[in-house]
C-alpha cells in the first residue's frame, strides 16, 4: 500500500475491530489492507465467488484480515456474532452488477435488500460506534446535464435511480437513516462514483467496470466495444482513494449522519477512458455498440463535501490509475478470464 495512504487521524483504529461485509471483493479488500496498515483487526464476511479464484488470490484477504468468514450477509446468526465483535461495520457486501440485478431482480432484492436489513438489525442492537453504508452514483440516475453536456450530482439533489441496482441502494440509504439515526450506533452513507483498479476483471453480460472491459479488449487483440457510441461520462475513482475515503468516513466526527460522494469532481467520456487505454496499444480498434438497459448517460461528482468532511481527495489520477491497471495486466496473464477470449465472448463498456 502507498504511503500516501498511512493517515495519521486512522490512529484511533489502532486494535479496534472492523467488521467488512463483502471484504473479499474489489473494494472490501482494500479496505482490509489500509485498515491493518492502521493497526485495526479486520474482521471480514463474504460468500467469496464474485470472482475465480486466480484473481481472488491476488486480493490477499486472508492475510491482511484479523478474521475471515465464509458467509452471507442474510445469515442473521452469523452477522449478529461478527457485529458483537466489532467496534465498527463497513458494509460493502452487495449484487453489484447492474446488467446482473436487471436480469435477477430477486437476486438483487435477497443480497441488497435482504441482506442490508440484517445487518442493521445485527448492529442496532450490538455497541457498534459508527456504520458506514457504501452506496452508489447510480442512485442519481442521469441527473440533469450542466452546460458542458455532463450532469454534475450533489448529495442533496432529487434522486431518481434507473436501474434496479440503483433502487436497491437508494432503499438502503433510506432504511440506514430510519434504523440508525437517534440510535447508538453512528452512521454515514458513501456514494461512490465509478470505481477501477487492479486486480479488477469484468463479468461476463456485464456492462459495468468500463476500464477492465476495455482494457482486456485491447489486451487480448479485440475491439474495445463502445455502448452508445462512448459518450456516456463517468467520474473514474481509483480502489485506493475508494477505500481510504470509506475508513476516513468511518472516524471523522464531522461525517456521522452525511451522505458523502466519493468522486473526483472530474467528468470523463468512455470514449476518452478508450483512447487513454489506446495509448498503450497502439493496434487497438474501436467500434459503436448499442447503449444497454439500465446503463446512465452518467455525470461526475460534487466533490466539496468529501474535501470538507473528511479532508480527502482522490490521490491517483486517471491516467496513472491506467497505467497500473496494464502494467498489472501484462504481469498477470493469468487474470484474464478464459471465458474472455471465447468465440461468445461479448465486451461491453
Amino acid at each position: 500500500m502507498a504511503d500516501v495512504y498511512r493517515d495519521p487521524r486512522l490512529g484511533e483504529l489502532a486494535g479496534a475491530g472492523v467488521l467488512v461485509t463483502g471484504g473479499g471483493g474489489l473494494v472490501g479488500s482494500r479496505i482490509v489492507a489500509q485498515l491493518a496498515a492502521h493497526g485495526a483487526r479486520p474482521i471480514v464476511l463474504d460468500r467469496f465467488d464474485a470472482y475465480p479464484h486466480p484473481v481472488r488470490d491476488l486480493f490477499r484477504v486472508d492475510q491482511y484480515g484479523a478474521q475471515v468468514v465464509l458467509g452471507d450477509v442474510r445469515e442473521r446468526a452469523t452477522v449478529k456474532w461478527l457485529a458483537d465483535r466489532a467496534d465498527y461495520v463497513i458494509h460493502a457486501a452487495a449484487y453489484a452488477d447492474v446488467a446482473a440485478c436487471t436480469r435477477r431482480p430477486d437476486t438483487a432484492f435477497a443480497a441488497n435488500v435482504h441482506g442490508t436489513q440484517t445487518v442493521l438489525d445485527a448492529v442496532v442492537t450490538s455497541s457498534v460506534k459508527r456504520l458506514v453504508f457504501v452506496s452508489s452514483a447510480s442512485v442519481y440516475g442521469d441527473g440533469t446535464p450542466t452546460q458542458n453536456g455532463a450532469a454534475r450530482f450533489t448529495e442533496d439533489q432529487p434522486l431518481t435511480p434507473i436501474s434496479v441496482y440503483a433502487n436497491t441502494k437508494l432503499w438502503g440509504e433510506h432504511q440506514v437513516r430510519l434504523m440508525l439515526g437517534g440510535s447508538g450506533t453512528g452512521y454515514s452513507i458513501v456514494r461512490y462514483f465509478s470505481v477501477y483498479g487492479d486486480p479488477q476483471i469484468p463479468k461476463p453480460g456485464s456492462h459495468s467496470w468500463v476500464v477492465p472491459w476495455l482494457t482486456l479488449s485491447a489486451h487480448t487483440g479485440q475491439p474495445m466495444r463502445l455502448n452508445g457510441g462512448g459518450h456516456q461520462v463517468r467520474d473514474m475513482v481509483h480502489v485506493e482513494d475508494i477505500a481510504h475515503a470509506t475508513i476516513l468516513a468511518l472516524v471523522t466526527d464531522q461525517a456521522a449522519g452525511q451522505t458523502i460522494n466519493i468522486g473526483t469532481g472530474h467528468p470523463t467520456s468512455v470514449r476518452r477512458i478508450a483512447e487513454l487505454i489506446a495509448t498503450h496499444y497502439p493496434d487497438a480498434a474501436f467500434v459503436d455498440t448499442p447503449m444497454p438497459e439500465g446503463d446512465p448517460r452518467g455525470g461526475f461528482a460534487d466533490p466539496r463535501r468529501a474535501t470538507n468532511l473528511l479532508g480527502w481527495r482522490p490521490a491517483i489520477t486517471l491516467t496513472e490509475g491506467i497505467d497500473r491497471y496494464v502494467h498489472w495486466l501484462r504481469t498477470t496473464p493469468d487474470a484474464i478470464p478464459d471465458w474472455f477470449t471465447t468465440p461468445a465472448a461479448a465486451p461491453a463498456a
